[in-house]
């Protein structure tokens, strides 16, 4: 092994999820390939990175069908806009993201609320992360977005918009009518006891978070609600989920545990990344190109050397971000291993694609990573806690994602 590898590996296995196909060995190690059904499936580091930085691509999938339904007028949020519009959205919204940002305003929010959330669980004798790490990305989240002074129960209101299990709405079926009433409940519920107080606050008088600058740009209250949404699902969801994830492996690893205690917060960052290479929570994006896009092939070809791909414009394209981060040209042998010394290749970032990449690449990456640390090192820090349980693993193979729920911790009496 590395120096500094530990042998922990991914505790998140896709071929575990109900439904899921099985993936065959080739399949796994080609970095390009065209499917059966036509759509391109990118695996592949270089070509993956290649296909998130192309401006001849636009974003596929998460939702994107639903907003093309939506009037013309209608300012879709930042998440399914490409092109010049979004690049200026990202300049002028990137003030919110800043190293100096995050240490001078977030990190006390962090502090306070992981504080506020350990108190509870000491208090109780024991609680379930999820609920914890919830409770902490969305009072991080809130204060970039501008969701202050909302009532009481958004976490239950973000729960019922962001089920475990997604109907299909539409109107052919009973079953899609009543999802079209439930999300339509949730939206409403959301935006009378979340977003409309902030929008009325903020007009009154404006403050440095995005819902001050959505409003300076003339956005409506639907709009600022798509956004509080999109922002809602990339900030709070999916942080809960790493939190989870990363305390898994600190609890069922005891080197790894020892190491991320002793380690000092650049090297404890540098471990939460190395878990998070291994376990991105939305392990695939969908991309469609507008143009021909060439790709790098990093395997040879006919034996004079690596062959290119091009992608033909108008195709749906899938990234598979987890095979991505396995890819061995980028992160080195051994690549399915845990290993928080792992010296990257010079192009690949730590995390390598586990926030994207390109022009829509996560703006709260740092935010994400910081809070998780500012949390688990004062969890694991407490004495006698334990985990009572392995979390139960739920997936949603549309952008393979996973979630974590019953993840019961406990502190034992002294």
């Amino acid at each position: 092994m590395a120096e500094g590898e530990l042998g922990g590996r991914r505790k998140i296995r896709w071929s575990a999820a109900p439904g899921a196909p099985a993936e065959g060995r080739d399949a796994g190690r080609c970095p390009v390939r065209q499917g059966p059904d036509g759509v391109w499936q990118v695996r592949g580091y270089a070509a993956a990175r290649a296909v998130l930085r192309s401006t001849d691509t636009v974003q596929a999938g998460l939702g994107i069908e639903t907003m093309e339904r939506m009037p013309a007028a209608f300012r879709r949020p930042v998440l399914y806009r490409d092109g010049p519009e979004h690049r200026e959205h990202r300049r002028q919204t990137a003030r919110f993201f800043t190293p100096r940002r995050v240490l001078e305003y977030y990190r006390p929010i962090m502090e306070r609320v992981a504080g506020a959330q350990l108190a509870a669980l000491r208090a109780a004798g024991e609680a379930d992360l999820s609920h914890l790490g919830f409770r902490l990305a969305i009072e991080v989240a809130s204060a970039v977005i501008g969701l202050t002074g909302s009532r009481p129960g958004i976490q239950r209101r973000l729960e019922a918009f962001f089920p475990e299990e997604f109907g299909t709405p539409g109107f052919t079926s009973l079953s899609g009518l009543r999802w079209m009433v439930r999300q339509n409940a949730n939206w409403l519920r959301m935006y009378y006891a979340d977003v409309r107080p902030a929008i009325r606050a903020r007009r009154a008088r404006r403050r440095d978070d995005l819902i001050s600058h959505l409003l300076d740009e003339g956005c409506s209250a639907g709009e600022i609600l798509g956004e509080c949404l999109t922002f809602a699902a990339a900030g709070m969801v999916t942080t809960r989920e790493f939190v989870g994830v990363a305390a898994w492996h600190l609890f069922t690893d005891a080197d790894l545990l020892a190491r991320y205690r002793a380690a000092d917060e650049p090297e404890r960052l540098a471990l939460l990344h190395e878990i998070l290479r291994l376990e991105p929570v939305i392990a695939m994006l969908r991309r469609r190109t507008t143009a021909p896009v060439d790709l790098p092939a990093p395997e040879p070809g006919d034996g004079t050397g690596p062959r290119p791909v091009t992608l033909p414009a108008g195709v749906l394209v899938e990234v598979h971000l987890d095979s991505a981060n396995a890819d061995p040209g980028a992160v080195g042998p051994d690549p399915e291993r845990l290993c928080p010394g792992r010296a990257s290749g010079a192009a690949a970032a730590p995390p390598v694609l586990s926030f994207g990449d390109g022009p829509h690449r996560c703006p709260g990456a740092d935010i994400a990573v910081l809070e998780t640390d500012v949390f688990l090192s004062r969890l694991f820090a407490e004495p006698g806690l334990r985990m009572r349980s392995e979390p139960r693993v739920a997936f949603r193979p549309a952008i393979r994602s996973y979630e974590l729920r019953d993840f019961t911790v406990t502190l034992d009496s002294a």
